[in-house]
């Protein structure tokens, strides 16, 4: 496992303050601490961020939620409700190259944390804020979670069958897909400032970010005059076939394949797989708006055949006949793949409550991927960040814990 790993340091030397909690915050900074930057979780010193706790875990232990959003960084403790602990993080801001937070609208000013309070300490840090709604927005003080983004980002609208309800999509594209744009400009902002010597404020609303990944549905609104609607399995550009997902034996929860043959070569290809060789060049399913017209036929070829193989059989046999195809995987099926863990996409974390799988970051960097360290503990690193940013000794700590500050 170790051989297919390594640690990064692309982002070494840069410090990262990080006053997020729950996942569109904490899922930008750990992207950034896989990177090599020194992202320094800042918490509640009597719970911690409420991620910690808020969701299942081993009893006694952080949550697996936490785990997931947390890796690779280093936690301290301050009281931001104290003066000394809003000083302390002044102190920390001077340090740090980038200071991000997530905290509901107008929170982070009435501490006195706010942007010009920062950028008065620290006139190169790059201020990064993620919130559920944009300023100018009419409700940029709504409080917002992924669900909340998804809905209102237009991604429910077009998740679901064409004759059903809308439905939020299973992946939280509102939190750490909002994270993932954070990061992007984070790194954009880092790499400008080597040239300029400013800083950046960067903001993000998780609606506005949910507008990035609907571009596709966007140009189905542009092409059709018409809202991009629900396509179900199917391609929001219709009248494609086949395009969806067909079922595979033996029938359980999970047993169905996605195919989806729309250049002329890739459907004489599936043609020979299902043995109608035969059809091969019939005008009726010859081109796409052909086959659009005898959807439903089409689908059916389909579907007899992937019914009489798992999806695991149809997925060999169709994509490695060059059609575009995949088994519908769940997530135990993921996790137990072996080849994941043993490139490095699945890793273990060594973690003090017990060992936890989780996957990393994705991206490989000369053939490995960054090496997972463990989730922190509440307030772990306390002594040596305070010492290493700020210079302070271990009776100053003692005397900051005497005070209630951390």
């Amino acid at each position: 496992m170790d051989q297919a790993v390594a640690p990064l340091n692309c982002l070494a030397g840069v410090k990262i303050l990080d006053l997020t909690q729950f996942e569109a915050g904490p899922s930008c900074t750990e992207a950034l601490a896989w990177l090599g930057a020194d992202v320094v979780k800042v918490e509640n010193p009597e719970a911690g961020e409420p991620g910690r706790s808020n969701f299942p875990g081993r009893p006694g232990a952080d949550s697996y939620y936490f785990f997931e959003f947390n890796a690779n960084k280093r936690s301290v403790t301050i009281n931001l409700k104290t003066e000394r602990g809003v000083a302390l993080v002044k102190e920390m801001a001077k340090k740090a190259d980038v200071m991000i937070e997530n905290m509901a609208p107008g929170t982070i000013e009435r501490l006195g944390l706010g942007y010009d309070a920062i950028r008065a300490v620290n006139p190169g840090i790059i201020y990064a804020q993620v919130k559920g709604f944009g300023e100018g927005s009419p409700y940029e003080r709504n409080l917002a979670f992924d669900m909340i983004a998804q809905a209102c980002g237009g991604t429910m609208s077009v998740t679901g069958e064409p004759d059903g309800p809308p439905c939020k999509p299973g992946p939280s594209l509102g939190d750490t897909g909002t994270g993932m744009l954070m990061a992007i400009s984070i790194l954009g902002a880092l790499y400008e400032r080597k040239t300029t010597g400013r800083g950046r404020r960067l903001q993000v609303a998780m609606q506005d970010a949910m507008l990035h990944y609907m571009r596709f549905p966007f140009q189905v609104q542009a092409q059709t005059g018409k809202p991009a609607g629900r396509g179900g399995g199917r391609s929001l550009a219709g009248g494609v076939a086949p395009s969806g997902i067909f079922p595979c034996a033996p029938g359980g929860p999970n047993d169905w394949i996605y195919v989806f043959a729309r250049p002329r070569e890739h459907w004489h290809r599936l043609l020979k797989v299902l043995g109608r060789e035969e059809l091969i060049g019939d005008p009726r399913y010859e081109t796409p708006a052909a086959r659009g017209e005898h959807a439903a036929e089409v689908n059916e070829m389909v579907a007899a055949f992937t019914r009489r193989h798992s999806k695991h059989e149809a997925m060999r046999l169709i994509g490695g006949a060059g059609v575009p195809a995949g088994a519908v995987l769940d997530t135990m099926e993921l996790i137990n793949e072996p080849t994941f863990e043993q490139r490095g996409i699945f890793q273990v974390m060594d973690h003090p409550s017990g060992p936890f799988k989780m996957p990393g970051w994705p991206v490989r960097f000369d053939g490995k991927p960054p090496k997972l360290e463990p989730a922190p503990l509440l307030g772990e690193h306390v002594r040596e960040v305070f010492g290493e940013w700020l210079g302070m000794s271990q009776g100053d700590v003692d005397a900051l814990k005497q005070e209630g500050v951390i």
